[in-house]
């Protein structure tokens, strides 16, 4: 909770002398090595829980770079109007998979099922695509895979990419498929 309060020069003055306690600290420690893997995936909450017990369990991916944005791939891809969007995302991917020496990059979109419900389309889509139906939506996702994989490619990086697509079904389980 974040709440907001006009500070006075005295206030502003006590608050310089000593600083402020920890509100909470935390019992894994930080390390100075980074990750060779980054994740970008949608930044939609839903599959939180289910993307983590994927990476995790799964594939074993536990350190790892995380590049949320809605769309998750589909922000990297400039089709419609996003064009100047993907630009920048495209920038900051490239930004981290150099500075930070990434081998291994996870792309993983979502969306529904062919029996999931609908209502479980990427945000993303549904703004680029108002009203697709999910088939059209897996379909654009899939060129917006081709187009990423031909924009990291001439990266010329040393990069092994590993696309997903995360599938609500029926039942609410979210199945992991591979694309491409």
């Amino acid at each position: 909770m974040t709440t907001f309060s006009w500070q006075t020069e005295a206030t502003a003055e006590a608050d310089t002398a000593a600083p402020p306690a920890p509100v909470f600290v935390s019992d894994a420690t930080w390390g100075a090595g980074r990750p060779e893997v980054m994740v970008v995936c949608c930044s939609d909450g839903r599959l939180q829980e289910c993307m983590d017990e994927f990476l995790q369990n799964h594939l074993g991916v536990r350190h790892y770079d995380r590049f949320y944005a809605p769309g998750g791939p589909g922000a990297l891809a400039p089709s419609g109007y996003e064009f100047l969007r993907a630009g920048h995302y495209r920038e900051d991917v490239t930004f981290l998979i150099r500075q930070h020496g990434v081998h291994d990059l996870y792309l993983i979109f979502h969306g529904p099922a062919p029996d999931g419900p609908d209502h479980a389309v990427c945000a993303h889509y549904s703004r680029v695509m108002p009203g697709g139906p999910p088939e059209a939506v897996r379909r654009q996702q899939a060129a917006d895979l081709a187009d990423v994989e031909a924009y990291l490619r001439g990266l010329n990086a040393v990069l092994r990419v590993h696309p997903y697509r995360a599938e609500v079904r029926a039942d609410g389980h979210v199945s992991f498929v591979t694309m491409g």
